[in-house]
């Protein structure tokens, strides 16, 4: 595999799972899931390969978007690039 086909694995998990934990912990729909993460700022920094995000843990992603979902503001520490 190149770096680049990683990362895209990398970030389509991701993806799966914080649609997962988002329904999980919300009452939306899965393309309300997707439609939170494809439109935030944490999915730009996923896939943005000067932040590394794409290589944490789908849970330390996951606390991140969800601050974003909750706050409408993108997680203490990554700053806005």
């Amino acid at each position: 595999m190149t770096k680049e086909q990683i990362k895209i694995y990398l970030i389509d998990r991701a993806v799966d799972e914080l649609t997962k934990s988002l329904i999980e912990d919300y009452p939306i729909s899965l393309a309300d899931a997707l439609d939170v993460i494809y439109n935030s700022d944490t999915f730009q920094k996923l896939e943005d390969t000067e932040t590394d995000l794409y290589v944490q843990s789908p849970a330390y992603i996951y606390e991140l978007l969800n601050m974003e979902y909750k706050t409408g503001r993108f997680g203490i520490g990554m700053g806005r690039g």
